[in-house]
């Protein structure tokens, strides 16, 4: 290397080779089903974790695969994995790839069917006819049980009269409630359940319009997707079976957790709409739509609020819905809803804890949660009085529920009620009552406690001067306290003085209603 010489330097630059394979996720972040990193995972009963929509279509198609450890899944509840989905957004942000997207219905579903052996080969024949059925679905209409009568709207002073659809009473629902949320009012009488029994419905007009708009990344295009949704739902029950499909669901899920108000309220609203049709309930409880209405319900606008109520209080009619909601820790953000400023806020939040306490599961949660002492505070203020005390006589057929009752004072507090006459209608004192009977089942320490608040008296003045329910459980109590029955009283004598025409289980009234078993609504 002389001092005149000429260096030159060979820079070498390193090219990818086109044929290096891209970072592969860990399979904890695929779904068991489609093999793809999971746009919303969920965790199912048996624990394993698997892409929301892959468990809609096992669901629809009523299939359970079979996973590599031999094990097949149970899908009876399905909860938002939020660590995993964390954890795969998290991946795909650290190895720069495209976050993964919202699967499609038809291939999820082709990949489903793939995994499921048929019993026996299908003759050619057999497969034209099932191509002709799926070109066909059958449809079958059947009328609903309910029934439609005029009433007086107490709540809303803006309007004279209203229609209410009420449900007969059961042993399964003691209490003919509506089956309707505050938020909604019905634009006609009549009331379709529609049952469709192929899955492969192909996607109508209407739906695909829809679908465009819930799915597009302009908010003002979501915002008049879930109008429209909304009026669409409102108007046309038929459309309520029709619209509910897992394509739309699955949008409107995401928009529930909106940011923006508007989409959020009506994407909310139109849920409620959905809800109202029987058939409806159980797959949108399944759909996962139950951590989203509280989440709304815990911190939602206002309106938000009253319609994610609505809802809770409308899918908790369904008694396969009352254990999953539960579960999914519905019963502290509705006793909080409870104190909420929204009349129907506070309204559907009663009503969906009293349906859910008719499950014995949510009667101990609700009392481990401490409530007891908050529920007969509010009975003593006069804050839905005749509705909370709904809820305490559920409470109060457990154990647990009147241990915690009794601690709390709650006989000496019911009693003073039925004295002072401050009651606002004759339906809660009736409920008053009630409470006392629920109270008074197998407990020696019941009979002490109503002694030293001397209901002896207040009870004498009910057994001749209450109606002809309080009347008769004003009776069985002093019976109960005078000792005549002592070990007479099982569960079956007890439970079925509620079911067959006893007070408050039998029939329901709001304020000075004269109308039973009607509940307000107003139009939504």
């Amino acid at each position: 290397m002389g001092g005149n010489g000429k260096h030159r330097w060979k820079i070498s630059f390193h090219r990818p080779s086109s044929h290096s394979k891209p970072l592969q996720p860990p399979n904890e972040l695929l779904c068991p089903i489609t093999g793809s990193l999971m746009s919303d995972p969920v965790v199912v009963s048996s624990g394993q974790t698997f892409e929301r929509l892959s468990v809609q279509v096992c669901q629809d198609l009523k299939f359970s695969p079979l996973l590599e450890d031999g094990s097949r899944p149970d899908f009876s509840t399905i909860i938002t994995n939020l660590a995993i989905r964390k954890t795969i957004l998290n991946w795909c942000d650290k190895s720069h790839t495209q976050h993964p997207p919202t699967p499609d219905y038809a291939a999820v579903e082709k990949l489903v069917r793939e995994k499921m052996v048929p019993l026996e080969p299908i003759r050619v024949s057999e497969k034209e006819l099932l191509n002709a059925v799926a070109d066909n679905p059958p449809v079958i209409f059947s009328h609903a049980a309910t029934e439609v009568g005029p009433r007086v709207n107490h709540f809303n002073s803006g309007s004279s009269s209203e229609e209410s659809v009420i449900i007969p009473s059961s042993p399964e629902t003691p209490l003919p409630f509506t089956v309707r949320p505050t938020c909604f009012s019905p634009s006609s009488s009549s009331s379709f359940e529609i049952e469709v029994q192929n899955p492969n419905v192909p996607v109508s007009e209407e739906e695909e319009i829809l679908l465009k708009k819930l799915k597009s990344n302009e908010v003002f295009e979501q915002e008049q997707g879930v109008i429209s949704l909304r009026s669409i739902t409102r108007s046309r029950e038929e459309a309520r079976v029709s619209l509910c499909t897992p394509r739309i669901l699955s949008s409107l899920r995401s928009l529930i957790d909106s940011r923006y108000v508007v989409v959020q309220v009506n994407a909310v609203a139109s849920l409620v709409n959905l809800s109202l049709e029987k058939s409806n309930k159980m797959r949108i409880v399944r759909s996962g739509f139950v951590p989203f209405l509280i989440d709304v319900l815990k911190g939602g606008s206002s309106e938000s609020q009253e319609h994610a109520a609505g809802a809770i209080f409308s899918l908790a009619l369904d008694d396969d819905n009352k254990m999953a909601i539960g579960v999914l820790g519905a019963l502290q953000p509705l006793m909080h809803a409870m104190r909420s400023e929204s009349e129907r806020t506070r309204h559907d939040s009663a009503l969906a804890l009293y349906h859910l306490t008719l499950v014995q599961s949510n009667r101990v949660k609700l009392v481990k949660l401490g409530v007891v002492p908050t529920l007969i505070s509010m009975v003593m203020t006069g804050t839905m009085a005749s509705r909370v005390l709904l809820i305490l006589c559920n409470l109060a057929m457990c154990v647990e529920g009147r241990t915690s009752m009794l601690d709390a004072n709650a006989v000496e507090c019911l009693v003073s009620l039925l004295r002072g006459n401050e009651l606002d209608s004759e339906a809660t004192r009736e409920n008053c009552v009630a409470a006392l009977y629920a109270l008074s089942h197998g407990s020696l320490r019941f009979k002490g406690l109503a002694k030293e608040a001397k209901a002896v008296e207040v009870l004498r003045v009910i057994e001749e001067t209450g109606t002809e329910r309080a009347r008769e459980k004003a009776k069985r109590v002093l019976q109960k306290m005078r000792g005549f029955e002592d070990g007479d009283d099982e569960d079956g004598e007890f439970d079925s003085l509620f079911e067959s025409g006893g007070l408050s289980r039998a029939r329901y009234r709001v304020a000075a209603a004269r109308n039973n078993n009607l509940i307000n609504s107003t139009t939504f």
